[in-house]
């Protein structure tokens, strides 16, 4: 059976206020994220459609908070909810939130190259 933990998953990221772990399983890349900051990430998907990260989500938050915008109203998911995040979105997440995260990995990977770009430049 294919699986995957924090501990194995083999790509890391990180930023300052951030860490995430990554790895695919069965099509869907999975993220053990953790943000000591407080996040708003609506900056990093300028340039996609609507300027709004067009992946579907699935997830955990362990603990914390986490906001989905959309452009009809928001989700506010706390500690301890499961979580589907539809296309067209951006996410605020308080500082010390820690979530699991499921993403088909062929609709979130063009966004991925949009976020890391837009990153790219605020680090600048």
């Amino acid at each position: 059976m294919p699986r995957i933990s924090k501990e194995t998953a083999p790509q890391a990221e990180s930023a300052e206020g951030f860490e995430g772990r990554y790895g695919e399983v069965g099509g869907y890349t999975v993220g053990f994220e953790s943000y000591g900051a407080e996040a708003d990430l609506a900056p990093l998907f300028q340039g996609l459609p609507d300027d709004r990260c067009q992946s579907p989500h699935w997830g955990y938050v362990l603990k914390g908070k986490l906001v989905y915008r959309y452009a009809d109203g928001e989700d506010v998911i706390t500690a301890g909810q499961a979580f589907f995040a539809r296309p067209g979105h951006n996410a605020w997440l308080a500082a010390g939130t820690e979530l699991v995260k499921f993403s088909p990995t062929d609709t979130l990977e063009p966004t991925l190259q949009v976020t890391r770009e837009n990153l790219a430049g605020l680090l600048d």
